[in-house]
């Protein structure tokens, strides 16, 4: 069978459309009915049921599905298998990465690998929400916070600090917060994640101990780098990781506040579901994430 047939298959099923399945593969729609049509000659029965409005697996569709998919995940892992023998950047590399460092830090560093490694394809997921591994067929994810899963393979690539930031021009017309608590008198830009809005910002005071506000603001987003754009429009103070502010912070865009009232440390991490998805890719990665990460943190000092 024609391996671009069996992709185009799972593809299909996956965008709910051939069109769209035809979009991501560079073919016609007519090329990609022809190529699903060859597929169901070639298995003696129909896979799906086409009608104008959407497409429906059949029994025998449903069954080759589950083994479609088998199938190609195994040569994908033949692949790695083989660039892993010979020390090669190569295949396709499926990351997911949360909105600010996509967008912000990640994307550029990203294009230098793949000018370094030109058989290196890349399938990049940005979002904030957490990406289910194998339903989002992710091979690995840059993630903030240690994973809880143990069955995962974790890899750190660095320790963060979250600060408290404003732009130069919230701060001309609202002063700036001597002390945490005083950070209830000021707009506070807020993220949200599903349900759970992060309105408590801790930190830890001049003696050590932890001290909890609770903040509030008249902005909140599920898009943490929305929430840092209000920031440098001058919208109120944001709390993030030094990671997602540190080109604000080089360009004079936002300015830290409360630096004796330091907030607990982070830390950045490069997860991969199984050791098989850990590849001379995942490896080249994490060894360029912690050079740009050290680098980066390093100049804001």
């Amino acid at each position: 069978m024609n391996i671009e047939d069996l992709e185009l298959f799972v593809r299909t099923i996956e965008a709910g459309s051939i069109s769209a399945a035809a979009q991501q593969m560079d073919l016609t729609p007519a090329a990609a009915s022809a190529g699903l049509k060859r597929l169901e000659r070639q298995l003696g029965t129909p896979l799906m049921v086409r009608s104008t409005r959407r497409l429906r697996l059949t029994e025998a569709g449903e069954r080759f599905l589950v083994h479609c998919r088998e199938a190609l995940a195994a040569l994908d892992a033949g692949r790695s298998a083989i660039s892993a023998v010979q020390g090669k950047v190569a295949g396709r590399l499926r990351l997911s990465v949360s909105s600010d460092l996509g967008r912000n830090l990640v994307l550029p560093w990203l294009e230098e690998a793949m000018d370094q490694h030109p058989e290196l394809a890349l399938h990049l997921d940005v979002g904030d929400a957490l990406s289910d591994f194998y339903a989002d067929r992710i091979d690995v994810a840059l993630r903030y916070g240690e994973p809880p899963d143990s069955s995962m393979v974790a890899f750190k690539v660095t320790d963060v600090e979250r600060l408290v930031c404003a732009s130069p021009a919230y701060i001309r017309q609202h002063g700036v917060p001597d002390d945490p608590d005083a950070l209830r008198q000021h707009n506070c830009l807020l993220y949200r994640m599903g349900e759970r809005i992060y309105n408590q910002w801790t930190f830890h005071g001049p003696d050590g101990r932890p001290v909890t506000v609770q903040v509030r603001g008249d902005r909140e987003s599920n898009d943490a780098d929305i929430v840092r754009r209000w920031a440098v429009m001058g919208r109120g103070i944001v709390f993030k990781s030094v990671l997602d502010l540190a080109p604000d912070l080089i360009a004079g865009r936002l300015t830290r506040l409360l630096r004796d009232y330091p907030a607990p440390r982070g830390s950045l991490w490069l997860v991969c579901p199984g050791r098989r998805q850990v590849t001379p890719a995942v490896i080249f990665l994490r060894e360029l994430l912690r050079e740009k990460c050290a680098a980066l943190i390093a100049s804001l000092h």
